[in-house]
């Protein structure tokens, strides 16, 4: 197919056989996203998470997310006259994409929201809004995950819960009472330690006011800075806790949040993550002493979800400019997308995207239930979300760049957006929580807290005859179960993992989906990397419902 432009061309040559700008299109047109958002409770939602993906996949909202991360955030310690600031400034875009997502609801809105799945209307809507740029998705998710571990501080939650749950994007460091909305970001891990907070250094000094400390230490990799208040990991007298540390004080003064300098990251890159010191900060206790870890797991639940969400669309968004590439690109005298081992390639990335997203929505669906109170959805989403962590956003990596290579070398060059992707992908398995933490986070849940594996089982149970590949494979993970060791802990999680997914696909995808997902994943009719579908899998149907027009 041939392509052209009025203004194309050049003293040598006419560009031909090169795809039109993907923008704009609807990010939200994927049957997989729709349907979900539907069977866990939220179809009232469709209509905004419809429009949502019509922004997302604007021509202006994809150019704020590319100047977002070409223009990367700067830091300025001090300001002209000598004044310690530690601010952050942001180019415009970065704003804009803040705003549009505060305002669409993907920060703390839900919990203001009494609505049956509002909390799945959320990663829905973030599954589409993440077509754009993953770094300002850090600020928004931490807000949303802040709430329920405030709440374990009544006083607390009473003043800031209302301004996290706010639709109103209000940048700039100010008392955090007098702004229309508020940001809250955490500060957990530390030079000594990383992810064994247990070992952190930050002591925390109570003063003559009840709930009120003073801290001295560090953090290690706290993202987005200028958030307006933290949830902070420090020792105080009787352990490890959790405080709230606000970046201005009552009174209007700034709050000692030093700034020593921003990461420089593989990728996040319009994110600022930063390393701040402590010196006399003022901080205020959330939930008892010596509790911090139980407390603030609340928060890391959360956003553990919302890893799983962006490594989903993340997927989604790769996967449709694959297909939108390959569509317009002719080569050895076909169409891409006509050509059989491409349609195999493609169609094994929309095996696995949908797959993520299934399971997605369905850990935001037991989510949303947990909330209002049912027990059994409260254990399952314990273990399957640290499941689906470890897995989904394991996934990432190998599927972008799979998904980049179906552009050839275009894909290989900054212009395409692929490498901003590819360069995203690992930062989702490492963020809360690395592949090994979550993976014997399954284990302790699995050992310690009581329904976690019923729930699991519950869950897996739906589908009972209806697959033998799956039946067996449950068969097999109890087996693994009765094993249980550290050293096997990934091998479990990531059957646990696709046992979960194809379960879900046997009861919920059209039958050319779970078929062919239950036959490669579980079945074993598969190569090592993607593009390995065997000859019985039907091609035509998988595209045609995750890429309408190639099937």
């Amino acid at each position: 197919m041939v392509f052209s432009l009025a203004h194309e061309g050049s003293a040598t040559h006419d560009v031909t056989n090169q795809p039109p700008p993907l923008a704009p299109y609807d990010a939200s047109e994927d049957v997989a996203l729709l349907e979900g958002l539907r069977r866990e409770g939220a179809g009232w939602a469709e209509e905004d998470v419809r429009r949502i993906g019509r922004i997302a996949g604007s021509a202006q909202a994809q150019e704020w997310a590319d100047l977002a991360n070409r223009h990367e955030p700067e830091l300025r310690t001090h300001d002209r006259y000598g004044h310690r600031v530690d601010e952050v400034e942001f180019h415009p875009s970065w704003h804009h994409l803040m705003r549009t997502a505060v305002a669409e609801g993907l920060a703390g809105a839900p919990w203001a929201d009494d609505r049956s799945g509002a909390h799945v209307a959320r990663t829905a809507s973030g599954l589409a809004w993440g077509h754009t740029d993953a770094g300002h998705g850090c600020p928004t998710s931490m807000t949303y995950a802040a709430v329920p571990a405030l709440r374990h501080q009544p006083d607390l939650a009473k003043v800031y819960e209302p301004l996290l749950t706010s639709r109103e994007y209000e940048p700039g460091l100010r008392v955090p009472s007098g702004k229309r909305g508020l940001l809250a970001g955490m500060g957990m891990t530390e030079k000594q330690g990383g992810s064994d907070v247990r070992t952190n250094a930050t002591v925390a000094a109570p003063t003559s006011e009840s709930g009120v400390y003073t801290l001295r230490g560090h953090k290690w990799f706290t993202s987005a800075p200028m958030c307006d208040v933290f949830l902070v990991l420090a020792q105080a007298p009787q352990g490890l806790s959790c405080f709230l540390v606000p970046r201005v004080l009552p009174d209007g003064s700034r709050n000692t949040f030093r700034i020593q300098r921003l990461k420089d990251k593989l990728g996040n890159r319009s994110n600022a993550s930063s390393e701040p010191e402590f010196d006399g900060t003022v901080a205020w206790l959330v939930g008892p002493e010596g509790r911090g870890v139980k407390t603030i797991i609340d928060m890391v639940n959360c956003t553990r979800l919302d890893c799983v969400m962006m490594s989903a669309a993340l997927m989604r968004k790769t996967l449709v400019e694959a297909g939108h590439h390959a569509r317009y690109r002719s080569a050895f005298g076909a169409r891409l997308v006509d050509q059989p081992l491409m349609r195999n390639v493609l169609a094994d990335l929309a095996l696995e995207s949908e797959a993520a997203t299934t399971l997605t929505l369905r850990l935001a669906g037991a989510a949303d239930r947990a909330v209002r109170g049912d027990a059994g959805e409260q254990a399952f989403r314990r273990i399957a979300t640290a499941v689906g962590k470890y897995w989904v956003t394991k996934r990432g990596p190998a599927f972008t760049a799979e998904a980049l290579e179906c552009l050839g070398g275009n894909g290989y060059v900054e212009d395409s957006g692929m490498p901003r992707h590819y360069r995203e992908a690992p930062l989702l398995s490492i963020w809360e929580g690395s592949g090994n933490v979550n993976a014997l986070d399954v284990l302790r849940a699995l050992t310690r807290e009581a329904g976690t594996a019923e729930a699991l089982f519950g869950e897996l149970a739906l589908a009972q005859g209806a697959d033998a590949r799956l039946d067996a494979a449950v068969n097999r993970l109890k087996g693994l179960l009765r094993d249980g060791s550290e050293a096997g802990a990934r091998r479990l999680v990531e059957h646990m993992a696709l046992t979960l997914q194809a379960s879900l696909l046997v009861r919920h995808a059209p039958p050319a989906i779970a078929d062919a997902f239950c036959a490669t994943r579980l079945g074993g009719d598969w190569g090592h990397a993607f593009g390995t579908l065997p000859d019985s899998a039907d091609v035509a149907a998988i595209l045609g419902r995750a890429l309408p027009g190639t099937g």
